[in-house]
This record gives C-alpha cells, structure tokens and sequence, in this order.
C-alpha cells in the first residue's frame, strides 16, 4: 500500500509544487513508484510534469466529482518517470459543487483507495488556501509535508495549518501524522533566514527535516521546460537537496516501521 503525502501549506509561494514535482523525481530515482495528484486548479504541478493542462482530457476534477475512475485519468509523466493525477482550471469548479455532495471531505481518499496500490508513494500537490480541495486532501494522507519559506510571517501561517490539521484529525483522520517540516528557499547569507529556521528548531525539532532546499536558478527555471531539476540538471544544488530529501524521507520510513515492528512483537 503507498504512503500517502500531502504537501500543503495555506502560504503561497513557499515551495509546495516545486517540492511535489522533485521529491517525486527523486523517489523514482531511488526506485520508487510515485502517483503525483495535482489538486491545484492552477495546474503547476502538472505543466511541471511535462503535461500540457489544456490538453488534459480527464482530470483531478472528474476524479472528484465521480464522472471518470482515477485510473482512467492518470497520465504517466515520462519526464520525472512518476504517473500524475493532472488539474486545469475545471477543478475551481470543483471546490463549490463539492460543498453540496455528501461525504465531501471523502472524494479524493475513495478515489486513491481504488488506484494507490500500484504505488509506493502518493503526492498531493494542495492549492494555497485551507478550502474542501485542501481538506480532501488531509482527509485522504497518511501524513503532511509542510514546506515553509524562513521568512517573517512564515510561522503565523503555520499556526494555522497546524489547527486544521488537528481538526482533521479530530474529525476525519485520526491517522493523519505531520511528515515533516521543510525549509524551503534557504538563503544561509539571510540572517533572517537563519533566525528563523533556529526558530522551527527549537519548536519543531522532532518534525524538522535536517534537509534544507536551497535558492537555486536551476530551480527556478525547470518547470519552465516541463522538467524536474532531476532531469534539466541532475548536479544542480537543487536537485541534490531534493535528492537528499528523498533519502531522508526514505529513512525516516524505514524508522517508523522498525519501531511499528517491534510494538507489535
């Protein structure tokens, strides 16, 4: 069964899709099956992807609303070798005929219970607000990877992704855990930058990710050729955070289920 992860952070421009799409590049380089699940009715994640969102027959949005079976709307990216659940602009349509569906923070956990068992992991890209696209995804993880720029309100938007967090799981997904904090846009000649990743430091040790994702041109420029950085350039210091981002995350994984292991014995 994949591990579901949900990369959300209410905050725009923090990282969340270049992170989906390379972390999903990297975890296919270390021999991973990756589902990217493009739940963002801009569709970043997808043109990322190498997919041209105009072109997209089948989408996130007829997933949701029940007209198509996920599998028959799944494209394989051959750019970052990782299959992709694609969006477009139908899915703002979406976050309005959601509100009047029964079950409506269930949608997208139904629809990967009937596909994720060909995949080790499952990504879900989040669009940049706490709405019922967001929800379904909380409700549908196991877990939440929070990438967060090291700027001046980037822990005031935390709290409150923190709170409909435990909402979530008080209410839909008791399972829910956080999967990490990522510091995301680093800049070490910021002192600002560095006062505030000391800051998630000392609040968020245990959840922090030793793993920090640079300011990087090559970064920046990839999604602009339907690439990840893994493929536009693989020695980039971008592509080696995210690289190394996978091996941690891949680490940690294999902690918890040591642990899991020897609680149940």
């Amino acid at each position: 069964m994949a591990r579901i992860i949900t990369i959300a952070n209410q905050k725009g421009g923090v990282g969340k899709t270049t992170t989906c799409v390379n972390l999903a590049a990297s975890l296919v380089c270390n021999g991973k099956q990756v589902l990217l699940v493009d739940l963002d009715p801009q569709g970043n994640a997808t043109v990322g992807s190498g997919i041209d969102k105009d072109e997209v027959e089948k989408s996130a949005y007829e997933v949701l609303m029940d007209y198509t079976a996920p599998n028959e709307a799944i494209i394989y990216g051959k750019s970052g070798g990782f299959s992709v659940l694609p969006a477009n602009g139908d899915l703002t349509a979406a976050e309005v005929q959601l509100l009047e569906k029964k079950e409506r923070e269930q949608r997208l956990k139904r629809a990967l219970n009937a596909c994720s068992r060909s995949y080790d992991y499952v990504l879900i890209d989040c669009p940049p607000s706490l709405n019922i696209l967001t929800v379904n995804a909380l409700v549908a993880a196991d877990g939440v990877l929070i990438p967060i720029q090291c700027e001046y309100f980037a822990l005031e938007g935390l709290t409150a992704l923190l709170n409909t967090i435990k909402g979530v799981q008080a209410n839909a997904n008791k399972s829910l855990v956080i999967e990490g904090l990522l510091r995301t846009m680093y800049d070490a000649r910021n002192n600002l930058a560095t006062q505030v990743g000391e800051q998630l430091s000392n609040h968020f040790e245990a959840d922090l990710y030793k793993t920090v994702i640079p300011r990087n041109v090559r970064l920046a420029e990839a999604p602009s050729h339907g690439l990840p950085v893994q493929v536009y350039d693989r020695a980039s210091r971008g592509a080696l955070a995210y690289m190394a981002l996978a091996t941690e995350m891949e680490r940690r994984k294999r902690t918890k289920d040591t642990r899991q292991k020897t609680v149940s014995a």
